[in-house]
């Protein structure tokens, strides 16, 4: 090999050299590794252990709607009155008005049936309440009606007997031998009456009563009758308006009676005492208000009475003030035992019970009165 030869090998062999110490050496591992996962910019969750996956957020999450509160559950409530709508009902239509009643979860309907259909769909617990008079539920109790007595409305008994200054009947004793009329032989007004003449020592045989409809204004101002049997907020404001001068005998200025209120059956007392007493307790706000301020009942019964709005003004406003008389208690809603020991004297006496009830099962004051 000549020089030149040699030179060139030696050249080679150095290149090769340097190429091998620019490598690096690779690692040796023992098990070999998977690719590793390119990041993104909210990273996939580990599913190995079997939990769901987390919703991904946005980058500008839009606020989801309020949540909507869950309301109790409202009992609709037909409420039989007994009567034509009237401003007499002011607390009624203020405890809707003002939702009191919304309040105790219920929402009313008022039904203003014959006060007997009333009484006879509560104690076939059809309806759960209506507003009766007192003597209604010991005659519907005396017929296996289970109604209640829950809450007592009108502290006194609201039936009077009216006549003209000049017919000089200022007593109950005056009516002997006089005609008086009297809408029918029948319900609160007739059996308020009887009261008054027991109370009286009358007896009906001692007058000639005479049945006339719900007329009485005309026939005392047409002088058909020398007085008549009323409802002392109603007929007597009425013809005093028209510019009579009447006397008028209040029944319960002689006799307490148990008056009108509310009733229920016996089954709701026993299965949902809760929905009673906020029954009672709404309706019995609804009394607060109207007497603290009647001129603002006034104004709510116009949406619930027809052409009150159009009526006299000064009338129907004394009505109500009169009836707010009778709605005045120490405890609102209670009842006096002695009223329905009395109603019940007066039903035998009249034959219209044939034996005397027990009257704890027919009243009750454990929801009024806070109690």
């Amino acid at each position: 090999m000549n020089f030149r030869s040699f030179a060139i090998l030696v050249l080679i062999a150095a290149l090769l050299a340097a190429c091998q110490s620019a490598t690096p050496t690779p690692e040796v591992t023992l098990f070999p590794t998977q690719p590793e996962a390119q990041p993104t910019a909210y990273p996939e969750p580990d599913v190995s252990i079997g939990l769901p996956p987390l919703p991904q957020p946005t980058p500008y999450p839009e606020p989801g709607p309020a949540p909507t509160p869950t309301p109790a559950q409202v009992v609709n409530i037909r409420l039989p009155l007994g009567y034509i709508p009237n401003v007499q009902f002011a607390p009624l239509y203020v405890a809707v008005e003002k939702g009191y009643y919304r309040e105790a979860g219920i929402e009313v309907e008022f039904d203003y049936r014959f006060e007997t259909d009333g009484v006879a769909l509560v104690g076939a617990n059809e309806l759960q309440f209506a507003v009766v008079s007192g003597e209604q539920v010991l005659l519907a109790r005396a017929q296996g009606l289970p109604v209640v007595y829950v809450m007592a409305w009108y502290q006194d008994y609201p039936v009077a007997v009216a006549a003209k200054a000049e017919q000089g009947i200022l007593l109950p004793q005056d009516l002997a031998g006089k005609t008086v009329g009297i809408p029918g032989l029948y319900g609160a007004s007739y059996i308020g009456f009887r009261a008054l003449l027991s109370a009286a020592g009358l007896a009906e045989t001692d007058l000639t009563l005479q049945s006339i409809g719900y007329n009485q204004t005309e026939a005392l101002a047409a002088d058909q009758v020398q007085a008549a049997v009323v409802y002392a907020a109603n007929e007597p404001v009425v013809l005093a308006a028209r510019g009579y001068a009447v006397d008028v005998i209040r029944v319960s200025d002689y006799v307490t009676l148990a008056a009108n209120g509310l009733i229920t059956n016996e089954i709701t007392v026993a299965q949902n005492p809760d929905l009673v007493r906020r029954m009672v307790q709404a309706t019995l706000r609804g009394i607060a208000d109207t007497i603290a301020n009647p001129d603002e009942a006034y104004e709510i019964s116009k949406a619930y009475v027809d052409a009150l709005a159009e009526a006299d003004e000064a009338i129907q406003k004394q009505v109500l003030a009169t009836s707010i008389e009778f709605w005045r208690a120490d405890v609102p809603g209670m009842s006096d035992l002695v009223a329905w020991e009395n109603m019940q004297a007066v039903l035998l006496e009249m034959g219209l019970l044939t034996s005397p009830l027990n009257l704890e099962e027919a009243f009750t004051n454990i929801f009024v009165g806070g109690q």
